[in-house]
């Protein structure tokens, strides 16, 4: 039986996937949004019309600064669409062009730089007209200290370009997130511009075993609640949110008040993106949602960790990543090693006795949550010899073989395939 049409994303295109006989798939995707007609002038129309403040050329009068957060490459953002609209706004009111910044949320990721900062910001006359500057969570000069957040006592610091600002605005992608619940707003200020203790704080076993701070789930998410604290002590901040279809365009934006647009942008995608399939399955392929999220092994852990409500206790999970740039930062390299030559209960004991994470550790712990369901099978060809070992994970030099195999080995052809990865919930409750 011929399942022809069946691709998956990989790298900046899609992997097809020649099914064996026998196979039945369930194939799970986001409902089907209708795209935005004219994203710009939607873009507009949410300044104009906001949540929770006044439209922005209103909220830009009298200012005499502004500092605009965007995602790093590691979101598909489409910065190139609303950045230029939103500075000429603020410059129209008054905020000169000298006094603008664009603050690249690079959390702990590495800075983006040169041609690919170029296509991160998306529009040559922003890079021509304001500042654009990354954030270095480790330059405590860079950074003001808040103080400890009320309920959990988080150290709090964040990239002083933001606090010092006059008119302050996040902008970014809202999207299930595998530990936050969601990803967008709050979260570009926190981690996204954070000090490194902050973060690390954040990426604690504390946090990180958390049964509530899951994808899809902001009550009582511990990640969640900290992260409001966070942007009450920063103050005034509003929020730009874009939701985006399989094909990243856009599908729905609003503009206001940080913490209420962005919870009208949850609650627009919430529906679309959290599928009930009704049923667990011994095989599920997926992938890491293509690029920019599989450029690297460190971002296609969140494919395994999104699909585990619905792989069968002992299933088999395969997972496609291209890794174009390899492995992730030094700090998740050692980390990985780490869980190899301890085991993953030993690796785990090692981190709850931890206040602070070690940067970068987290992705591993939350790889032990997928490795206590199933069996973890990837395909990749951006690894060399010693990246594949430390992995952790079975690796794989066919997608097909591997379904087969997999179908073979649990003696049954229901195969679900997740083909957008993480962005994507697949729910095994009717």
């Amino acid at each position: 039986m011929a399942h022809d049409d069946i691709s998956i994303a990989y790298g900046r295109g899609f992997m097809a996937l020649d099914l064996p006989g026998g196979a039945e798939p369930t194939v799970i995707r986001k409902a089907v949004l209708p795209k935005l007609p004219d994203g710009v002038a939607a873009i507009r129309n949410a300044f104009d019309h906001p949540m929770g403040c006044a439209p922005l050329g209103e909220l830009a009068k009298g200012r005499k600064s502004a500092c605009i957060l965007i995602c790093d490459i590691t979101r598909p953002v489409p910065n190139g669409l609303f950045l230029r609209p939103m500075i000429e706004t603020m410059a129209a009111s008054g905020i000169p062009l000298d006094q603008i910044v664009v603050l690249v949320a690079t959390g702990l990721h590495r800075p983006n730089l040169g041609a690919e900062l170029a296509e991160l910001v998306g529009d040559p006359w922003v890079l021509d007209h304001v500042r654009v500057e990354n954030h270095y969570a480790r330059n405590i000069e860079d950074l003001v200290d808040l103080g400890p957040t009320e309920t959990r006592g988080t150290p709090v610091s964040l990239n002083r370009l933001l606090v010092d600002a006059d008119l302050r605005i996040a902008t970014g992608l809202v999207e299930p997130h595998f530990m936050a619940g969601w990803s967008g707003g709050r979260k570009v200020v926190a981690p996204g511009v954070a000090g490194h203790e902050t973060i690390r704080t954040f990426h604690s076993a504390r946090f990180m075993e958390d049964p509530l701070a899951v994808q899809c789930n902001l009550v009582g998410n511990p990640l969640h609640e900290e992260q409001l604290q966070i942007v009450r002590k920063l103050g005034e901040v509003y929020a730009l949110n874009t939701v985006i279809d399989e094909d990243r365009d856009l599908v729905h934006v609003t503009f206001g008040e940080i913490i209420e647009s962005h919870m009208a942008a949850v609650d627009f995608i919430a529906q679309a993106t959290r599928i009930n399939v009704g049923r667990r399955f011994k095989t599920v392929v997926t992938s890491s949602a293509g690029y920019p999220l599989d450029k690297t092994y460190y971002q296609t852990i969140k494919g395994m960790v999104t699909p585990l409500d619905i792989l069968e206790p002992g299933g088999t999970l395969i997972i496609a990543s291209e890794c174009s740039e390899g492995f992730g930062s030094e700090e998740f390299r050692q980390a990985q090693a780490r869980l190899v030559e301890l085991g993953p209960d030993r690796f785990l004991a090692t981190l709850t006795a931890k206040t602070l994470a070690d940067v970068d550790e987290w992705q591993t712990e939350m790889q032990l949550k997928a490795m206590r369901i199933g069996r973890l099978q990837l395909f990749t060809g951006g690894l060399d010899a010693e990246e594949q070992r430390i992995t952790g994970v079975e690796m794989i030099a066919s997608v097909q073989d591997a379904i087969a195999a997999s179908i073979a080995r649990h003696g049954d052809g229901a195969v679900a395939i997740v083909p957008e990865g993480p962005y994507v919930v697949p729910m095994a409750a009717a």
